[in-house]
């Protein structure tokens, strides 16, 4: 069965950085272009980025463009987020999603606080 587990997330200061990660399993996870999304409490799920199945492309929420990297590594079925400059309001659960599976993972909870 389709398996997503995000990790990574935590506690950082304003301006820090994290490095979220999520493991594929139950699908072929190399032709599937994969999503970051977010949700922040009383908040909809939103769109972070996306990658293309084999990374030769992405794409960017206006509101993390020049912070968040997003990269994958078919070898290892896993997608990554990088996240600089962390911003509070970058503070949500975030989750993976492969373009066309209807699941999701748990999330994982990243909290941007002084």
């Amino acid at each position: 069965q389709v398996q997503l587990v995000e990790s990574g997330g935590g506690l950082v200061q304003p301006g820090g950085s994290l490095r979220l990660s999520c493991a594929a399993s139950g699908f072929t996870f190399s032709t599937y272009a994969m999503s970051w999304y977010r949700q922040a409490p009383g908040k909809q799920r939103e769109l972070v980025a996306g990658i293309t199945s084999a990374g030769g492309s992405t794409n960017y929420a206006d509101s993390v463009k020049g912070r968040f990297t997003i990269s994958r590594d078919n070898a290892k079925n896993t997608v990554f987020l990088q996240m600089n400059s962390l911003k509070p309001e970058d503070t949500a659960v975030y989750y993976c999603k492969a373009l066309g599976l209807n699941f999701w993972g748990r999330g994982t909870q990243v909290t941007v606080s002084s």
